[in-house]
């Protein structure tokens, strides 16, 4: 295993990157979107199953039918950003376990057994690759606006309807306008929220 990353990475994506709600009118190739996701699909879930699954809105006709289903704070800088990415989990991911973990059975853990447990896991699970994804957005110098004002049910209506995939969170992406940026907001300290033992 290598060493520690350069302080210039961890820099760009967590200690000096920012929420974006102001972007600059430049778009993000289709293919840049790929390796996103290609590097994004690569950060570790409970038995490999891999339940996220990501609509790019990025075309106006798309963007048009997201907008009513933002809050009122969250629309304008969502229209403005060059793409927005729906986050969703897929409550069958279990289907495709046979290939994403060949190693055993893992299908017949989820497969007919409690709704809560398939639900719980693949919000967690997808939650986690959402968090990869805007490491990976960040580190391909991308910058991310992820929010969690929007109307959940209507996206799924309008965006996954006939599916077993429901949204998660919502993630605008860019190219940042600092312009846009507040005072960053105060961290908590180590022992305020850590302890070792």
């Amino acid at each position: 295993m290598a060493g520690a990353i350069a302080a210039d990475c961890l820099n760009q994506i967590f200690l000096e990157a920012r929420t974006h709600n102001k972007w600059l009118d430049k778009p993000v190739p289709d293919e840049l979107l790929r390796q996103l996701v290609d590097i994004m699909k690569m950060g570790p879930t409970s038995a490999n199953q891999s339940p996220a699954r990501l609509l790019f809105v990025k075309s106006a006709e798309a963007k048009e039918r997201l907008a009513p289903h933002l809050s009122e704070g969250n629309r304008a800088k969502t229209m403005s950003a060059p793409v927005c990415a729906i986050i969703g989990y897929d409550l069958k991911f279990y289907e495709h376990l046979p290939k994403l973990f060949p190693h055993t059975n893992a299908k017949s853990w989820f497969e007919g057994g409690p709704q809560e447990k398939i639900e719980s896991s693949a919000f967690r699970n997808g939650t986690l690759q959402g968090a990869y994804f805007i490491i990976a957005a960040r580190a391909l110098g991308l910058d991310t606006g992820p929010m969690s004002g929007f109307d959940n049910a209507g996206v799924d209506r309008d965006f996954f309807a006939g599916t077993s995939v429901k949204s998660n969170f919502l993630c605008s992406l860019g190219y940042g306008d600092p312009a846009g940026l507040f005072s960053r907001s105060p961290r908590f300290a180590f022992d305020e929220i850590a302890k070792i033992i």
